[in-house]
């Protein structure tokens, strides 16, 4: 059996306790009773909403081989007859067993940050390193005080390349998740007014995201995005920490990774990529622009680590847009179909502009629409207002003709478009979804994003559910 953990290692790391006959070793670790495996050790972390202990009977009864407990809670698990290792508090046991995975790892680590595209670059690198070695990589956005931690401890021993995602909406918070990770490459996607509320500029939201370098291992690599405003602030911060291979990316001249052309269409895209001194083409299965530059980054993790780079190129060609961020549905309505552009997870001034522009480039068919079904951006704070004004402009300019909106933020948009576009507005996300699923007709391009505490993921569901996909009957002989 190929233990992700011994018992015996697991206690030394976390200074637990056994309670019970514990097994030689645990396969995996979860933290949600619900989806837990057979042989995994369930942690009962408890949260902001929910204790994990409250779940140890179901963990149980659903496989859990090994239950990790607090001390204090121990009493009430005395009817339960699953081994336990007991510590102190579970998430700081955790993070020691994270620490302890970083220790013995012998992996290439590699850290993502940034305003928007984490989560796209992360799973971008997963499937460009894939074919040079075994990746493990942050579920979904695994990326906070709890995720980056889990992730660590979940990471096999045997791992090639270690990805990671690191998250943050206040200052302080990138630092000791980074300080864990120990990345030997470092790569901030890009600065935008994203969680503007809770920072004076974007000053200071750059300053957040450089706290990443602060854990780089020595001779670390550094990779930023030589196309934003904030590259130079970023530039000197690495220089300060005494970081000596600082990288770049982008269209700028003198990016290191450069952006030489882009050519996209409504399902795929083809970029140039200077590096080296040569000119690769790179084809994507995914369009925008957007997600080119990001391939800019994870390509040049690829040169910096040592990876397979024709590997890594072939990879790109079988990349898709993950559900929420950019997958494509075609969907039977009438007697056609319609195309959904699912961008619902999350929104910000940035990623906004970026799903316009995929909605711009992708064409209708026959009397269709395009049309731009948009959510609140959130924790936007006294800048709530203009952001959201400010959106008529990419619209305007990408040749939007409808947008349908919700959301007590978005009625700013409303009053700032002008006649000539024709607008749909409702208080919240159920009155538009309503509106959304009676008024589509065939032919039309809905792009549908908010942020995520909008729930515009439920106008997304409520789509797939009412309309079948549509199958392509026709083949080439």
């Amino acid at each position: 059996m190929s233990w992700l953990w011994t018992t015996e290692d697991m206690i030394a790391a976390m200074a637990g306790r056994p309670f019970g006959t514990l097994p030689e070793g645990i396969t995996g670790i979860s933290i949600d009773s619900r989806s837990i495996a057979p042989g995994e050790a369930f942690f009962a972390i408890k949260g902001d909403r929910v204790d994990g202990h409250d779940y140890a009977s179901m963990a149980m009864a659903n496989g859990a081989s090994l239950l990790v407990v607090s001390e204090a809670r121990l009493p009430a698990m005395g009817r339960l007859t699953v081994p336990m290792i007991v510590v102190e508090d579970v998430l700081a046991a955790l993070g020691r067993l994270g620490l302890a995975s970083r220790e013995r790892s012998r992996a290439r680590i590699i850290a993502v940050t940034g305003s928007v595209g984490k989560t796209t670059t992360k799973e971008m690198l997963r499937h460009v390193l894939s074919p040079s070695g075994k990746v493990h990589a942050s579920v979904a956005s695994f990326n906070n005080h709890w995720g980056v931690p889990l992730t660590l401890a979940r990471m096999p021993e045997d791992t090639d390349y270690g990805v990671f995602e690191v998250g943050m909406n206040h200052p302080g918070e990138i630092r000791p998740l980074v300080t864990m990770i120990r990345p030997d490459v470092a790569i901030i996607t890009t600065i935008a007014p994203a969680h503007l509320g809770n920072f004076k500029n974007i000053k200071e939201i750059a300053a957040a995201k450089a706290e990443i370098f602060e854990g780089l291992e020595p001779r670390g690599h550094v990779v930023l995005n030589r196309d934003n405003d904030q590259f130079n602030f970023l530039d000197r911060t690495a220089q300060s920490l005494g970081i000596e291979h600082i990288h770049s990316f982008g269209q700028h001249a003198k990016a290191e990774f450069r952006l030489a052309e882009f050519n996209g269409s409504d399902e795929n895209s083809t970029l140039w990529l200077t590096i080296g001194g040569e000119t690769l083409e790179v084809a994507l299965g995914a369009p925008g622009r957007h997600i080119a530059e990001n391939a800019l980054a994870a390509l040049g993790v690829v040169r910096i680590v040592g990876a397979d780079m024709q590997k890594a190129i072939e990879a790109l060609a079988t990349l898709r847009p993950e559900k929420g961020r950019g997958k494509r549905h075609r969907l039977v309505i009438g007697g056609g179909s319609f195309t959904l552009i699912d961008e619902s997870y999350n929104a910000n001034p940035a990623s906004m502009r970026a799903a316009i522009a995929l909605l711009a480039a992708s064409e209708p068919t026959g009397r269709g629409r395009r049309i731009a079904v948009l959510g609140d951006m959130l924790e936007m704070g006294d800048y709530a207002q203009k952001v959201h004004t400010d959106l008529a402009v990419p619209l305007l300019a990408a040749g939007i003709e409808h947008v349908w909106l919700a959301g007590a933020e978005m009625a700013a948009l409303k009053e700032s478009l002008p006649e000539s576009v024709h607008v749909e507005y409702r208080e919240n996300t159920d009155e538009l979804t309503d509106y959304v699923l009676n008024s589509v007709a065939p032919g039309d391009v809905l792009m549908v994003k908010s942020s995520l505490g909008i729930g515009f993921g439920k106008i997304v569901a409520a789509l797939l559910d009412k309309f079948p996909p549509f199958v392509d009957t026709q083949r080439e002989f």
